[in-house]
């Protein structure tokens, strides 16, 4: 992404600048997922949740950053603006390089198990010559019971197609991944939607944006303090049905012949904009936790291209909505309301453990199903 990102400025045409920035987004697609597994994976259930919530902070941080380069560099060359864009971006990865470390789940599901231990230690700050704890580690990490799927046998021969593969073939995983992807798509129409939209409301574009800019700090607030607090699946079933009215209630007033709604109609897209931030934030821990770590990334992928499928519809609607807001506000009301109600049919995680195969997740699954059967056969 980087090296894209620096090679852009010196593109002799318009062809060239188009593959640099296509390359630019293969590189750029799947950091942001990778580095919110990792950094829930490297932390204890305990902040799990904020971790995850912070991630996004970095993301808006980021975001809000670009108007500031621009207006330092206005008046300036296009290609000035890709040489800041792509600065931070290179320390960024050395950064990472020497820094961050490996998820210790993932090495232990492959079968690295030193390497693992090895982590573990770094990341629990023991010295060198505290030998009794380091090896109470090694101890305890040696005792776990490991028994390697059939996929997981040849670490060598995993990748993005054998991941897919086992989440197809257990009913149990398909039916939880096309679940967030349902709920992720109807999230990505109004997370990507509003914003394009807010030209068909009755009050000032500039203003508009700028308020709908701040709606991220917000949500992302919210999700982090509540985070530990909330049902996984009651919040998104919550937020994503708050969403849904607040967004048919601005179609129900651009029909209304009587006065300016004007004000009404940005405070419910707001809300509706904000809904759909909590949403998408909400999502994204909740998907961490239905997977085990063997698939969790392709999961957590997954769920995000069926976001961004989303918004690839989303300027379709808003442009047919510019004549009638049922096509853009109505339909974005209803697609997040309605997709939102698929979260019913799934598990809740708030406070469980994190599981790293297929194996373990199925185990666990069928043990809070007999919690459940002898609790009702006792009442």
């Amino acid at each position: 992404m980087a090296i894209s990102t620096m090679l852009t400025v010196f593109s002799p045409n318009i062809w060239v600048y188009a593959v640099l920035r296509f390359v630019n987004g293969f590189g750029r697609a799947t950091i942001g997922t990778c580095a919110l597994v990792l950094s829930t994976e490297l932390v204890g259930k305990k902040w799990r949740g904020r971790v995850g919530i912070m991630s996004f902070f970095g993301f808006m941080l980021g975001f809000l950053s670009l108007p500031l380069m621009a207006y330092i560099n206005r008046g300036s060359s296009w290609r000035i603006l890709y040489v800041w864009t792509s600065i931070p971006t290179m320390i960024y990865c050395i950064l990472v390089r020497f820094f961050v470390c490996e998820s210790p789940r993932w090495l232990f599901v492959r079968g690295r198990r030193e390497e693992a231990i090895s982590i573990l230690k770094r990341v629990a700050s023991i010295p060198s010559t505290d030998v009794n704890s380091g090896g109470a580690i090694s101890m305890s990490f040696s005792s776990l019971p490991f028994e390697e799927e059939e996929e997981e046998k040849k670490p060598s021969n995993v990748n993005i197609f054998t991941t897919m593969k086992v989440l197809v073939e257990k009913r149990w995983a398909l039916k939880r991944l096309s679940a967030v992807m349902a709920i992720a798509f109807g999230i990505g129409l109004v997370y990507y939607g509003m914003p394009l939209a807010l030209s068909n409301l009755d009050f000032n574009i500039y203003l508009s944006a700028a308020f709908n800019a701040l709606m991220d700090l917000p949500a992302n607030l919210i999700t982090l303090f509540l985070v530990d607090k909330l049902s996984r699946r009651n919040a998104l079933i919550g937020f994503t049905a708050l969403g849904g009215i607040s967004s048919v209630l601005i179609f129900a007033l651009q029909n209304m012949r009587i006065g300016n709604h004007g004000a009404l109609q940005l405070a419910l897209e707001l809300i509706s904009y904000f809904s759909a931030c909590s949403a998408f934030n909400m999502e994204m821990i909740y998907t961490i936790e239905l997977f085990p770590t063997c698939v969790r990334n392709s999961a957590i992928a997954m769920a995000r291209q069926a976001l961004v499928l989303g918004g690839v519809f989303s300027p379709i609607m808003v442009a047919a909505g510019r004549k009638n807001g049922v096509w853009s506000f109505g339909l974005f009301g209803l697609a997040i309301g309605l997709m939102g109600l698929f979260a019913v049919g799934l598990p809740e995680t708030r406070g469980s453990d994190l599981c790293d195969t297929m194996d373990e997740e199925e185990c666990k699954d069928q043990r809070s199903k007999n919690d459940i059967t002898d609790r009702v056969i006792v009442a």
